[in-house]
């Protein structure tokens, strides 16, 4: 009984001092500078903003980010500050520092607290002064990286003190780069000097940005000190640039590899300009929005994984209809190669037709998994994304696979016969006509593994084959008809020449160019650079 008195006694103490005198005239002190964000002049808003963010008081989070998202409203009936939040359909009245319900915002209820430009550049200066020094490291970072624009003089304490405190090593680095900023816009001049040479190692555009505006009005030692700075980081963001240029073009590379292979394979034992090849490609495309769709609605537990699942089924379905296609029309058309290339092309609109009847004319959209989603930023301007770092990976393990099936396996060894000499591997009882439904079937069911990685990074529409099948062309021709080495190299040419020359010559410019230069070297070299040997290869 006397513990029980006791722990009531406690919580009664703890009740009146939560109450008392001095907690209340707190509350009403930051009730009234929250007032001061109603005034006319936006000085006086600045002022009122400035104040609140130096009082330290976390409470003032809510309203100055209602601020800043045009959520903070005046009440007329009692002008006092609330919060409006749309809730269960309907909008509402929140307490400004408590968050407490006030009941529902009626229309004309209240007046929202207008903010212009410069009031936004100091409100993210005020949230990021205020989150600096929050539990959550994510939030210190986001926190950093917010005042790196925006902190004005009197964030210089604040920003010191955040990095003297902390421990995570990312969040320490931004805190350094922040505070050189703030220290370069509004420190001593010895101060400006020493934050010059530090922002030196942040090879980024933000930085180049500041220095640049810094140099305009800067003399003697601190113009020279920004101008050394300045030039380390351009030629380190030139750099740069050359890598993510690199990046880009294998990325390319690989997408324009797995379009090409299976084109490259069925060219060269079958000798068939199949200009449907591109709707194959489409074909996988739509298959993954099939899968993700039945299993986003029968599997959602199982929606990261779908992308997994559309691989082996983008690859029946592409390669089923592509033996199909050469069993009901190609097979008949062996020989004559401009009946076979106006069948295909007839047969690619109609494709694009079935397609645009079943899913409309509209794109459809594929939802990157978490897996694939995102970006590794390796330094400033130069940025990984993940969905083409695994677009690379996925190129380089089907071209493996397709490698070892070829020459490791029967029927491996039997295409080869094939392509080399049709007439010899007839007569050592090789069925060469169910080996060109099969390889059919396979380069149909690695152009639908291209599409899959195409559904990735492109807009799955009726014409997404379409976008593609020159730049196949082009590839097989250049690296030499039937040969997978010679197809690699030359999608890994063809990419890596196109992203180098599209910041220079622009995108269609630059492939007219490639174009070009491939129908040059044709003249050269017809076979490409990597030649078939065989008797009928060579006839």
């Amino acid at each position: 009984m006397l513990r029980r008195i006791i722990i009531l006694s406690l919580l009664l103490f703890a009740a009146a001092a939560n109450h008392s005198p001095a907690r209340a005239e707190q509350s009403d002190q930051m009730a009234d500078l929250l007032q001061g964000l109603t005034a006319k002049s936006f000085k006086a808003k600045i002022a009122a903003v400035e104040t609140l963010a130096a009082s330290g008081d976390s409470r003032v989070v809510a309203p100055l980010t209602a601020l800043l998202e045009g959520r903070l409203h005046r009440r007329k009936a009692d002008g006092a500050i609330v919060i409006v939040q749309r809730q269960d359909g309907r909008k509402i009245f929140l307490d400004a520092l408590t968050g407490t319900p006030l009941g529902e915002a009626k229309p004309r209820a209240s007046r929202k607290i207008r903010v212009n430009n410069r009031l936004r550049g100091v409100l993210h200066g005020a949230l990021g002064a205020l989150t600096l020094f929050s539990p959550d490291p994510a939030q210190r970072l986001t926190a950093a990286q917010a005042m790196f624009k925006s902190a004005g003089a009197d964030s210089l304490s604040p920003l010191a003190k955040a990095y003297l405190q902390e421990t995570d090593g990312d969040v320490r680095q931004v805190l350094a780069r922040t505070l050189a900023a703030a220290r370069l816009r509004h420190g001593g001049d010895e101060e400006k000097l020493a934050a010059a040479k530090m922002l030196a190692d942040y090879p980024d555009r933000e930085v180049r940005d500041l220095l640049a505006n810094t140099a305009l009005q800067a003399q003697d030692k601190l113009l020279a000190a920004v101008t050394v700075a300045s030039k380390s980081i351009e030629q380190r963001l030139a750099f740069f640039d050359v890598l993510q240029n690199l990046f880009q073009g294998i990325s390319l590379s690989s997408v324009l590899l797995l379009a090409a292979i299976g084109l490259a394979i069925t060219f060269g034992v079958m000798g068939v300009i199949n200009m449907a090849h591109g709707e194959m490609v489409m074909l996988g495309a739509y298959t993954t929005h099939v899968v993700q769709v039945l299993v986003q609605e029968y599997f959602p537990g199982a929606f990261t994984h779908s992308l997994l699942l559309a691989i082996p089924s983008a690859f029946l379905i592409a390669g089923l209809f592509g033996v199909f296609l050469e069993r009901s029309v190609i097979r008949f058309l062996y020989g004559r190669p401009l009946e076979t290339l106006l069948a295909t092309w007839g047969l690619s609109l109609m494709l694009q037709q079935f397609v645009r009847s079943i899913f409309g004319p509209t794109n459809k959209e594929v939802i990157a998994p978490s897996w694939m989603s995102g970006s590794i930023e390796i330094t400033g301007g130069l940025v990984l994304t993940h969905n083409r770092i695994w677009i690379i990976v996925f190129a380089a393990l089907v071209f493996l696979l397709l490698t070892l099936l070829i020459r490791y396996t029967d029927f491996g060894l039997r295409m080869r016969a094939v392509t080399q000499n049709r007439t010899m591997a007839n007569s050592v009882g090789i069925r060469s006509n169910w080996i060109d439904a099969m390889t059919f079937g396979l380069g149909s069911g690695v152009a639908g593994l291209a599409g899959v990685a195409l559904s990735q990074i492109d807009n799955v529409s009726p014409n997404l084959g379409q976008s593609y099948i020159i730049d196949s062309f082009l590839v097989v021709v250049f690296g030499g008809v039937g040969n997978l080495w010679g197809t690699m190299v030359g999608a890994l040419s063809l990419g890596l020449a196109n992203k180098f020359l599209e910041p220079y010559a622009g995108a269609v410019l630059g492939k007219i160019l490639i174009l070009v230069l491939v129908i040059l070297f044709i003249q050269k070299r017809p076979r490409g650079l990597f030649a078939l040997k065989g008797r009928a290869a060579e006839a």
